[in-house]
């Protein structure tokens, strides 16, 4: 059996516009693929998961990675709370 290979970067340009452009209740996931593959191999072995590990594994570090960076694009993206200054402003006189 060929090893399984998750994406690269589930979090891409191509992935970030379909996550923007869906509707606030779809559900949507990069590593969806994979998900689909570990359930086949499940259907594929009788529902024995020891056989289906590697799909396990790949989908869990797609999906890590998956959440990893969203999380640092939230980040880049935030805006400040208070402001876009560090400094405290002048009372005005």
């Amino acid at each position: 059996m060929a090893p399984i290979v998750p994406p690269e970067q589930p979090w891409d340009e191509k992935t970030e516009k379909k996550f923007e452009g869906k509707a606030y209740s779809e559900y949507f996931d990069p590593c969806q693929d994979l998900a689909t593959r570990s359930l086949k191999c499940l259907h594929r072995n009788g529902g024995q998961r020891e056989m289906c590990s590697d799909y396990f594994q790949a989908y869990r570090d797609c999906k890590k990675q998956w959440l990893a960076d969203r999380k640092e694009a939230k980040r880049k993206n935030a805006k400040p709370w208070f402001g876009s200054n560090d400094k405290p402003e002048e009372p005005s006189k």
